[in-house]
């Protein structure tokens, strides 16, 4: 025995900030936890939950005694509560997987919380004549995770967006008899995979995010295992999405040919330099951009969008739209604002002619589709095209707006979708504009939520959308780039036709006959409150955007 304690004294334990993935650590350790009372079944969930006490006890007791106090007591919390949840629940299997995931998404924001005040302030930034307070920032695990104000802010609309998913795809789940155990532990990994992509520092664990996120994806489009609208979606995601990573994967290789690392900062500094082949920077720049440009449903790279929305569970559908596109137009600004902003001349052009195809495309052909999820797809095409503009404005002012865009859009798409799922429980079937005739007139508070999240997308002043918006679109004015404000607002004119459209449909079109023989429209408490907190989110913001304005603006920070 003493030969073996001299053996362990003398391995050299690399030290490892934690605290720089916490948020990720407790989505990835809830999704572990209701993964094994999942496995277990019913009859063995106590065994599970106590088995699952047990480590979280000794990891607990392990962060004390290598002084991460804060951690220890955060996992030792956990640990009491997954004990008295399951003792509480035990009964109710789903139930409790849905309340341990909401924990998880809880306490990853507690987190968050935790780093933002620890690195709020703690850097000033100069605009003009004006100077104001950022976030920190600071690289962690050998610089291969950024802790700034763009990881912490996707981390808060990530999580923002999983809270949100949980009420809303629970009774849908259910009526559709696809509430399988496997949903929350998945739901859980893919935002693991989405809030480490937006603190990604290093190409490698950009990539290593990605495929994390993608995996569990793929499987979700595919819950419905019954439905082949389903399975025919989610092997278009898997094939497309493998092809963008194959393309992000040559893209990074030639990045470290040139720069000799894959360091996001470290790759930007060695490209300004003009040692570096200038044909090989632009294939490299060039292969990084159709990689992200997969992920954000970006033109021409957004075929799976509409196929992909219309095919996934409703709640999926939501989350992806909300979550994903957050997540990896993070990873996008990091490295071309963050790093490549001293080569804007060659990158810029390109992304303004992407970003005028993505909002014109987007809207023209939104207009044509008679499915809502479709149409909700192109939709979202067309809202890439205008975070974009934060991205071509390469300041401080453009990615603020950018992350301000992505937490409302997010909020709104997710209500958008959550009722659209209530309205599918009703005709068991995907909704198209025809089966919305005269849902405002029988059922006047769902509609009127879906018509507010539809103005809110619209970009109608009072709503949070508008603020969104006009956020982005002065990030690009105060740029120059007036022509691609011209092209957004006829993108917005084209797009308010189709958003109107549903809602005329809804409150001014006769019901059909047959409408009478329908289900009944039920909706669970959960749902109702989480289309009532987006709703109040979606109002608030538009009236009193001041908050979350400041926020916005102190998180433009990149590491390095």
């Amino acid at each position: 025995m003493t030969i073996l304690a001299q053996a362990v004294q003398q391995i050299d334990v690399p030290q490892i900030a934690w605290g720089a993935i916490s948020p990720e650590l407790v989505l990835f350790g809830f999704g572990i936890v209701v993964l094994l009372l999942e496995t277990a079944g019913r009859s063995r969930v106590g065994v599970s939950a106590f088995l699952t006490v047990v480590v979280l006890a000794a990891a607990a007791l392990l962060g004390w005694r290598t002084g991460e106090t804060l951690t220890a007591l955060m996992v030792a919390l956990a640990a009491l509560a997954t004990m008295a949840l399951t003792l509480i629940w035990r009964d109710r299997p789903r139930m409790l997987s849905a309340i341990l995931t909401a924990l998880g998404f809880v306490g990853a924001l507690a987190a968050t919380g935790w780093q933002w005040a620890e690195y709020a302030g703690a850097a000033t930034a100069t605009v003009g004549s004006e100077s104001f307070p950022i976030v920190g920032t600071a690289t962690a695990i050998g610089d291969m995770v950024a802790v700034d104000g763009v990881a912490l802010f996707t981390r808060f609309t990530v999580c923002i967006a999983g809270l949100l998913t949980i009420p809303l795809g629970y009774a849908y789940a259910e009526s559709r008899r696809i509430h399988r155990g496997e949903y929350y532990p998945l739901l859980l990994f893919s935002a693991t995979g989405m809030t480490l992509l937006a603190s990604s520092a290093d190409l490698i664990m950009v990539f290593i995010s990605i495929e994390i996120l993608s995996l569990s994806l793929y499987i979700l489009t595919a819950f419905a295992r019954r439905d082949l609208n389903s399975q025919e979606a989610a092997f278009k995601y898997f094939l497309l999405g493998a092809f963008s990573s194959a393309l992000l994967l040559y893209g990074i290789a030639v990045t470290y040919g040139i720069a000799g690392t894959t360091n996001i900062a470290a790759a930007g500094a060695a490209f300004a330099t003009l040692d570096a082949p200038q044909a090989m920077t632009l294939t490299a720049m060039g292969l990084l951009v159709v990689g992200f440009g997969f992920k954000t449903a970006i033109v021409p790279f957004h075929m799976w969008t509409p196929d992909v929305y219309q095919g996934a569970p409703t709640p999926v559908t939501g989350f992806m739209a909300a979550a994903t596109k957050a997540a990896a137009f993070a990873a996008f600004a990091r490295l071309f604002v963050g790093s490549f902003a001293n080569l804007q001349w060659t990158w810029v052009p390109a992304i303004w002619v992407l970003a005028v195809a993505t909002m014109l495309l987007g809207a023209i052909l939104a207009v044509v589709q008679q499915d809502v999820k479709r149409m909700l797809g192109y939709s979202a095409v067309a809202h890439a095209g205008y975070v974009l503009l934060g991205l071509t404005a390469v300041t401080r002012d453009g990615v603020s707006s950018l992350l301000l865009y992505l937490l409302i859009y997010a909020v709104t798409s997710l209500g958008a979708f959550g009722v659209l799922s209530l309205l599918e429980r009703r005709t068991r079937k995907a909704m198209a504009l025809d089966d919305l005739r005269g849902v405002g007139r029988r059922y006047p508070v769902p509609a009127g939520m879906f018509a507010l999240f539809l103005l809110s997308l619209a970009g109608i002043p009072g709503t949070a959308g508008f603020i969104a918006k006009f956020a982005v679109f002065r990030s690009a004015v105060e740029a120059g780039q007036i022509l691609l404000v011209a092209a957004a607002v006829l993108s917005s004119l084209i797009a308010f036709f189709f958003y109107i459209r549903v809602i005329v449909v809804m409150f001014m079109d006769e019901e059909p006959a047959e409408a009478e023989f329908a289900a009944p429209l039920i909706s669970t408490t959960g749902m109702s409150a989480g289309l009532a907190v987006a709703a109040a989110v979606v109002v608030v913001v538009g009236l009193v955007p001041g908050l979350l304005l400041d926020l916005a603006r102190q998180a433009a920070s990149f590491a390095g």
